[in-house]
């Protein structure tokens, strides 16, 4: 067994020569035990060797089928879901645009037609895609045109996104079928959530506005106040700002 001693160093006495033979005793101790441990797991590495394979096998298959899945499976299906996407979007916008037939095309944008897939099929059969997280969205806003409230308010809350303006819009959108429905607590507390989501010159004031009105239905004058001042200070020249001096006097009697 290796030992360490400085070169050229001779003891002088007895208690020199005592400290070299301890530090040589101590240095060979640690050798020992070192060789000891590394013996043992030698020994623990060689009888578990099968096992120990076996795991560098499993995360190994593991990450080439989730590499392979992602490849293979999950592209090509988010490509298919956008592009079925289109067509149902289509019927979405036309509607928007279309006071007299929107109905009918809000009807045809969830169900699809003539072979092409709507929205709620998007949402079935292409489930987990990004396409079908923006087919909750748009199915939530066509049923809350349709006046269908408690179906726009799912699929809705089945939306997720950290778009500054989408993510308030459906939040607010869930406020507006709450407020549809009578439901104005509900209303209000999704309004707030709409304004707390990102601030923006779009929908900011737009659910700081209705978030007023409902608190003022709700007798609540003074956070509705809140929300008028808030509009009149930060959005002067947003649609909402216009005429928000007589909501502000309204709301301080």
């Amino acid at each position: 067994m290796a030992t360490y001693k400085k070169r050229g160093f001779k003891p002088q006495n007895k208690a020199e020569e005592a400290q070299v033979e301890e530090h040589e005793s101590t240095t060979a101790e640690v050798f020992h035990t070192l060789d000891e441990s590394a013996s043992r797991t030698e020994a623990w590495v060689q009888k578990n060797q099968n096992y120990i394979l076996g795991v560098i096998g499993a995360v190994a298959i593991g990450v080439l089928a989730y590499l392979a899945y992602h490849q293979f499976i999950q592209k090509p299906k988010e490509a298919s879901a956008a592009n079925e996407l289109f067509y149902p979007q289509q019927y979405f916008d036309q509607a928007l645009a279309n006071e007299t037939a929107k109905d009918s095309l809000f009807t045809l944008a969830l169900n699809g037609a003539e072979g092409k897939y709507g929205f709620l099929d998007i949402i079935e059969e292409y489930s987990g895609t990004k396409a079908a997280n923006l087919a909750e969205y748009s199915a939530g806003m066509t049923y809350l045109n349709l006046q269908q409230y408690d179906e726009a308010i799912s699929h809705l809350e089945s939306f997720s996104s950290d778009d500054a303006i989408m993510g308030a819009m459906a939040k607010g959108g869930i406020g507006d079928a709450f407020s549809q429905l009578n439901q104005s607590e509900d209303a209000l507390d999704y309004y707030e959530k709409a304004i707390a989501h990102s601030d923006n010159e779009f929908t900011t004031p737009r659910f700081l506005y209705k978030a007023g009105v409902v608190a003022m239905e709700m007798g609540q004058n003074n956070k509705a106040l809140g929300y008028f001042e808030r509009i009149k200070e930060e959005y002067p020249k947003s649609p909402e700002g216009v005429g928000i001096d007589a909501l502000i006097g309204l709301a301080q009697n």
